[in-house]
C-alpha cells in the first residue's frame, strides 16, 4: 500500500484561509413584488365529475388555478354546488393578493357547479363584468356508433 504523503499547513496559513465573523454576510433574498391585476378574467369548467376555476389576467396568462379536488372534496361531492362555492372562495381569496376587482367570466361544461360558481365570485367581492358561455357544441360533430345486435 502506498501511503499518500501528508501536507503540513502552518497555523498561518490557516489563519488566513478562515472567515472573521464580519466577513461571513448572509446573501440578501430579493423579496418578489406581485404585479398587480385589478381586472381580469374567471375561467370555470364545471363538468359532471368536477369544477375547475382559473383566474387570469386580461391575456390569459394564469394567476389562480383551483379545482374541488384539490380543495379537500372526494367522489361525487366534487360536483356539487356547494363544492363549487368553497372552490370560488379559496381562488378569489389568493387573487385578492393580485389586486384583482373586476373579472369576466367565461364558463364552459354542464355541470351543476356552474351557477354556483358565478354566484360566489359576485358574493366574495368581484365585481362581474359580464358572463359568456364557452361550452364546445357539436355540429354534427362525430359519427355516432352502429346499432347494436342484440
Amino acid at each position: 500500500m502506498i501511503d499518500e504523503p501528508s501536507t503540513i499547513v502552518s497555523s498561518e496559513a490557516t489563519a488566513a484561509t478562515k472567515p472573521t465573523a464580519e466577513a461571513v454576510v448572509a446573501p440578501r433574498r430579493r423579496v418578489k413584488k406581485r404585479r398587480q391585476v385589478p381586472r381580469g378574467q374567471a375561467h370555470i369548467m364545471a363538468t359532471y365529475n368536477n369544477t375547475h376555476v382559473a383566474l387570469t389576467d386580461q391575456g390569459g396568462n394564469v394567476l389562480v388555478s383551483f379545482s374541488s379536488g384539490r380543495a379537500g372534496f372526494k367522489g361525487p361531492r366534487k360536483a356539487t354546488p356547494y363544492a363549487a362555492g368553497v372552490v370560488v372562495r379559496s381562488a378569489v381569496e389568493r387573487a385578492k393578493e393580485y389586486g384583482m376587482r373586476d373579472v369576466e367570466v367565461f364558463v364552459k361544461g354542464v355541470g351543476v357547479g356552474r351557477e354556483a360558481a358565478i354566484r360566489a365570485l359576485y358574493a366574495n367581492g368581484l365585481n362581474v363584468l359580464s358572463i359568456k358561455d364557452i361550452t364546445p357544441i357539436p355540429h354534427n360533430g362525430c359519427r355516432p356508433r352502429r346499432p347494436r345486435r342484440v
